[in-house]
């Protein structure tokens, strides 16, 4: 039986390109907020958006905006840690920098934009937020989980079926954060384009060390030789 092919270890032009291009979108948008940040061109969107997300705020809407709320906050970076530190148990080294790296760099790339912009959030939201509307970092932190679990924890045919389950998570998360009004339409599409980018550009400088931690994954060990009977 021949030994499996060996794991391709270069780095895909098309993902670097496709997470360019999704950086650049969040930082032309942050440059027409910047122009104005009380009416962009798109302020009318945002306003009428706001409104359809009025009350009532109970229920399972409220109980689902809540638990979303909670995962993309503080209190999810636990979840986040968890998650290095059991990589780092079960000795995957690589998986474990790149989490680590997929998650610093994602939150370096909102706050960047969050001060850099400083938009104004909509009055009266219904949860404690901190400083700057656009990005919105609970948005970013979504889609760059979704990126994280498609690369390192699905094989090929299961993250083709993954990705329409995280875009619809990603939208999820998008709908509550206007929904609670901490931010506004257009910060949520900033950081959905943040968060995801921010990763696939974090996957496309690691792929060849997560290339080869699968390759010795796939590789089998060597059998024991059978011992002949005297």
């Amino acid at each position: 039986m021949s030994a499996p092919a060996p794991a391709r270890r270069g780095r895909p032009r098309a993902l670097l390109s496709a997470a360019a291009l999704l950086l650049l979108l969040p930082v032309l948008l942050g440059v027409v907020v910047r122009g104005n940040v009380t009416r962009p061109p798109f302020q009318g969107l945002d306003d009428t958006w706001l409104r359809w997300m009025g009350g009532p705020h109970e229920g399972l809407p409220q109980a689902v905006a809540t638990a979303l709320n909670w995962f993309g906050g503080p209190y999810g970076a636990l979840v986040q840690l968890a998650a290095v530190l059991l990589l780092l148990a079960v000795r995957r080294w690589r998986s474990a920098l790149f989490l680590l790296t997929a998650v610093l760099g994602g939150q370096l790339a909102v706050q960047a934009l969050k001060h850099i912009v400083d938009r104004p959030r909509p009055v009266n939201p219904l949860v404690t937020v901190d400083h700057g509307s656009f990005p919105s970092g609970h948005v970013a932190t979504a889609a760059m989980a979704v990126v994280v679990i498609g690369a390192l924890f699905l094989p090929g045919a299961a993250r083709r079926r993954w990705w329409p389950v995280g875009v619809l998570l990603v939208l999820a998360m998008m709908w509550s954060r206007t929904w609670l009004h901490a931010h506004w339409l257009s910060d949520t599409a900033a950081g959905a384009l943040a968060g995801a980018g921010a990763t696939l550009l974090v996957t496309w400088a690691f792929a060849p060390l997560l290339a080869k931690e699968r390759g010795r994954k796939a590789v089998p060990e060597p059998a024991a030789p059978a011992t002949v009977a005297a």
